[in-house]
């Protein structure tokens, strides 16, 4: 059976008996009896301060909202925003808040999530000032086997890629933290409080879907954006402000009964698509017609995401080039958002999806070996 690491608390609750405690968290920090990770928190320790990440301490708020400190109504505690214009690491005044601080977030299992470069941080962070991390682990959603994608390129890295790693990396966070410690050296104080998984995929939990943000509603959105996310660095909308946010892709122009007919051709696994018509109330093409595609995921094990996102964008710039240009850089010495969510250079006018799947593939194998060394937990 699935469980959380929060279910374990009572077991691993002397980590947070010698001082003040204080938890970075959202709207997916609950046990599996669906309690607040901060209600249990206070049941067994001095919390005095909480901690939001993006979309902010309940999941309220859209992708890259900034966020202020502020006080929580329901317990009074103050809330220091990790996802603020000033800075996204611990500042002194937060540092002088806790003496050990508590990591539960439900992750999705991909690099390009900011909830995982925030772990980063807190390592760092914590590593430097003395503080004890201890990290609720949580299982990987995508699963613990299946990797996908390039390693991020050393110059690639910014606040949605932090680290070396493909983009479906298959580690828990707490696998993930073990890793980065040890690999760099921090000599951070992690302590790591294991849940029970042996690889599953979420539809093998037994459990509800508690969405860590508001375009992710259930589990098909969160896998498909995998490799849909892709689309956030073209001119195409990836279904923000519809229904189906990262199943829906499209834009103006598009005729999505050929587009539908075409995706068919490439027979790709673990996916179909039907044609879809419809005008974002947000985001890119807001207000505006727009058509395209809507994904249905029809065999989980069998889908390749990241490589279906690389598919996709291939094909609708083979046949709606304008539409779906790569967005410009913000400037000359900025990296463009196809790049940051990549993690490298090869996405520019001309790119050949073989070269890039293929060397893909390669670099994805070498961290699916390198990985098991830092596993917690069998597969």
């Amino acid at each position: 059976m699935v469980t959380y690491g929060i279910d374990h608390i009572d077991q691993y609750k002397h980590l947070l008996a010698d001082g003040r405690v204080a938890l970075l968290t959202s709207i997916t920090g609950r046990s599996s009896a669906n309690k607040s990770t901060i209600t249990l928190l206070e049941e067994v320790c001095h919390l005095t301060a909480l901690f939001e990440p993006e979309h902010g301490l309940r999941g309220a708020h859209a992708a890259g909202d900034m966020t202020q400190d502020s006080i929580d109504p329901e317990t009074g505690l103050p809330v220091y925003s990790l996802y603020s214009a000033n800075s996204k690491h611990l500042s002194p005044q937060m540092l002088d808040a806790f003496d050990i601080l508590v990591y539960d977030i439900q992750d999705v299992g991909l690099r390009f999530y900011t909830f995982l470069t925030s772990l980063c941080y807190m390592l760092e962070d914590c590593a430097a000032a003395g503080k004890r991390l201890v990290v609720l682990d949580r299982p990987n959603p995508l699963g613990g086997e299946r990797v996908e994608g390039g390693l991020l390129g050393e110059k690639f890295q910014s606040f949605v890629g932090c680290r070396p790693i493909p983009i479906r990396y298959a580690l828990t966070l707490g696998e993930f933290a073990v890793m980065i410690n040890e690999k760099e050296s921090l000599g951070c104080d992690l302590h790591i409080v294991p849940c029970d998984w042996h690889g599953e995929a979420f539809p093998n939990w037994g459990k509800i879907w508690q969405m860590p943000s508001l375009n992710l509603p259930a589990f098909e959105n969160t896998a498909l954006y995998a490799g849909t996310c892709l689309f956030e660095g073209t001119l195409l909308s990836e279904g923000r402000g519809t229904a189906a946010p990262f199943r829906i892709i499209g834009g103006p122009n598009i005729d999505s009964e050929k587009m539908v007919q075409a995706f068919s051709e490439r027979k790709l696994p673990g996916v179909a698509a039907t044609p879809v018509y419809f005008t974002p109330t947000t985001s890119k093409h807001q207000g505006t017609p727009c058509g395209g595609l809507m994904l249905h995921v029809t065999d989980f094990e069998a889908l390749r995401p990241v490589e279906l996102g690389v598919e996709l964008v291939d094909l609708f710039q083979q046949m709606y080039p304008e539409q779906s240009q790569f967005i410009a850089k913000a400037s000359p010495t900025d990296l463009a958002s196809i790049s940051r969510l990549t993690g490298c250079d090869d996405f520019v006018p001309g790119w050949n999806k073989t070269v890039v799947l293929d060397r893909w593939r390669q670099e994805s194998e070498l961290f699916a070996k390198e990985k098991t060394q830092y596993h917690i937990y069998e597969r």
